[in-house]
């Protein structure tokens, strides 16, 4: 009887780790949001949104839009819920022509990542336009470090993906900025949709990539280059087209820190709720 109950006890001991690594949790953290999936009730009543977001669980957002009021007043709605915002997006040329209020505004908000998510073009993205996107990119980077201790983020949008030499105008983008003034937040979709591999991506620039926008893509649709599709081909994660649980694990090995929900459609009444049901469901 000893010599079985002490096999069962080295058994148990054996297989123990092994369960507890099985049933961990791939993605433990709470998940932030993104203003934009809730543009539309922002602009209306930006405190009452402000609640329904806070009665998600989220503490964590990314604002690109103040919604008709100042940093200051955003502010304190926030703080008043106990939510905090780490990222600020702006637009391309708020940062060429007014980077002191964008900063300033940033600060205010508690953010410490300043965010663009376009590059105005016409046509298909080019060479030239890449270069002068590095240049732009290092300076606005180099401005908002040193002068005001934020961080620049790029948020990619499909259209950089033009092949370009043995890579893309992406790797260009990412190989010729400055780690140290530059990084970049990754929108899984305008990753998958021009054809890229967004894990993949992640295992190849590692800590470049500060942010993360959480978003899925409806079954069927087929992709390309332009940096556009329909809103309403935004779906709960885990029920389109793009692997997750894949690009989680990289996310995770890169050191991604912020990652925000984004659903940009009609639908996030019932898809925001099933998209923090899924996060919640992953076990490695």
């Amino acid at each position: 009887m000893n010599k079985l109950f002490y096999s069962v006890l080295l058994l148990i001991a054996a297989i123990s780790p092994l369960m507890a690594q099985k049933n961990k949790w791939l993605f433990p953290e709470k998940p932030g949001m993104v203003s934009y999936t809730y543009r539309k009730s922002l602009a209306k009543d930006a405190a009452a949104t402000l609640d329904t977001i806070k009665n998600h669980g989220i503490t964590d957002m990314e604002f690109s839009n103040l919604f008709g009021k100042t940093a200051q007043e955003m502010r304190q709605l926030l703080d008043a819920r106990g939510i905090k915002c780490s990222s600020y997006g702006v637009g391309y040329d708020d940062l060429k022509n007014k980077m002191a209020e964008v900063a300033q505004n940033a600060k205010t908000l508690g953010a410490s990542f300043v965010r663009v998510a376009w590059i105005p073009h016409q046509g298909d993205f080019t060479l030239a336009m890449a270069q002068k996107t590095v240049e732009d990119f290092n300076h606005f980077g180099q401005i908002l470090k040193d002068t005001y201790g934020l961080t620049f983020c790029y948020h990619n949008h499909g259209y950089e993906f033009q092949p370009y030499e043995n890579g893309t105008l992406f790797d260009y983008i990412v190989q010729h900025t400055d780690p140290k003034y530059v990084s970049f937040e990754m929108d899984i979709l305008w990753t998958f949709f021009p054809g890229q591999d967004p894990a993949a991506l992640l295992n190849k620039y590692g800590n470049r990539f500060k942010l993360m926008h959480l978003k899925d893509l409806k079954k069927g649709v087929k992709g390309d280059m332009s940096g556009g599709t329909s809103p309403e081909n935004d779906v709960a994660l885990g029920t389109g087209q793009i692997n997750i649980p894949a690009i989680l694990v990289a996310a995770r090995k890169a050191g991604v820190e912020h990652y925000y929900i984004e659903d940009e459609s009609s639908n996030i009444a019932t898809q925001v709720p099933q998209t923090i049901a899924y996060l919640k469901s992953l076990k490695k």
